[in-house]
């Protein structure tokens, strides 16, 4: 390492910059060896295809009988987790930049295949502002992760659920929405009311539907459970029973993949970023990266996230597959600015940056 990129004479500043040149410098580097790597949006638009296509046909072999649900469940959520890297460089808009109408697509088709997840045109705003604010209290896409939240039960049912992150704490929501809009600078009250509408809207109506039909059928089959257990016989009307059918096929199809994927990546993205004591815009307090080996399951779910993500904060404009394929010369930067690697007392510190004692977790 040379004198001038020491770490014990930098900034907080000074070490992103460094760090954001080394990625950026890397990921040219790849693209010099690989040329085909220049064509962003037609690799993009690629994925997008070959993971819809994975996901309706993993889907019709489990309703053709030729896979069982245990793999049609994986297999998907795999596919669907393509697709929301996608959502999140889409976001950023490296794709289809010239032509907006393909990159609105794009996003239209990702909420299609994962319901279950916030309308992506209002996440944009969101995602935008939580990399200026990342773990402050306007930081409301992480808020509604369950970041900061301590580790228990609801914590547990809250990760793989975004309704329930909602029902089952509405004051800390309310609260995080306030901040949030607070944060935009309003022009006036009306404006306000607004985005709280949108807000209040934003999983309205692909989310809506999914979360009534994802809960109607685990309260069915927690009633069905329940009366045998109890030695009850029940038996459903015809109609309700094949509603039922169709509502397990769907659920292997879709929803449980939803909610596969959804558990791993939330997870896994609530806990490698930081929350509640940390300086807003500095990136070197907003990640760490989260990679140890029991990880790996539910890396497989969400494209290696904990791996990747913080590398994301410093270079925003590299798409996910580049991030994973320089990730190995990013890591090394990084650790040596001094960005944390799996700092687990964060588990245990509710995503606080700061033991209590005030003292920095060391990397």
């Amino acid at each position: 390492m040379s004198d001038t990129h020491n770490p014990n004479t930098m900034s907080d500043l000074e070490k992103s910059m460094h760090i954001k040149k080394t990625v950026l410098d890397a990921g040219e580097a790849l693209r010099e060896r690989h040329p085909w790597l220049r064509h962003q949006n037609a690799i993009g638009a690629s994925i997008m295809a070959l993971s819809l296509l994975g996901m309706i046909a993993s889907g019709a072999l489990y309703i053709y009988d030729i896979i069982p649900w245990y793999v049609c469940v994986p297999a998907t959520a795999i596919f669907a987790s393509f697709i929301h890297e996608l959502e999140h460089d889409l976001i950023h808009q490296m794709y289809f930049r010239k032509t907006p109408w393909a990159n609105d697509l794009m996003l239209t088709l990702g909420w299609i295949a994962r319901a279950s997840t916030i309308n992506p045109f209002v996440r944009r705003k969101l995602h935008l502002h939580h990399h200026k604010f990342s773990g402050t209290e306007s930081d409301l896409e992480e808020r509604g992760i369950t970041n900061g939240e301590r580790w228990g039960l609801r914590r547990f049912l809250m990760t793989g659920d975004n309704m329930l992150a909602v029902y089952l704490r509405p004051f800390k929501m309310a609260k995080a929405t306030r901040a949030y809009i607070r944060s935009q600078n309003p022009k006036s009250k009306a404006e306000a009311a607004r985005m709280g509408r949108e807000q209040l809207m934003s999983y309205v109506p692909l989310g809506t539907v999914y979360y009534i039909l994802f809960h109607t059928w685990v309260v069915a089959h927690a009633v069905l459970i329940g009366a045998s257990l109890l030695g009850w016989n029940l038996t459903l009307p015809d109609t309700l029973a094949t509603g039922l059918g169709y509502l397990d096929v769907f659920a292997v199809v879709y929803m449980l993949p939803c909610l596969l994927r959804t558990f791993c990546l939330h997870f896994i993205s609530s806990n490698m970023h930081y929350y509640g004591d940390v300086e807003g815009r500095n990136i070197m307090q907003q990640c760490q990266v989260l990679n140890p080996w029991w990880l790996m399951p539910m890396q497989l779910f969400c494209f290696n996230f904990g791996s990747t993500h913080a590398i994301h904060h410093f270079a925003v404009k590299e798409p996910f597959y580049v991030r994973q394929a320089t990730a190995k010369t990013a890591h090394k930067v990084m650790r040596e600015m001094g960005v944390r690697f799996n700092d687990f007392g964060t588990f245990k510190r509710a995503n606080r940056f700061y033991r209590q004692d005030g003292q920095t977790q060391q990397a």
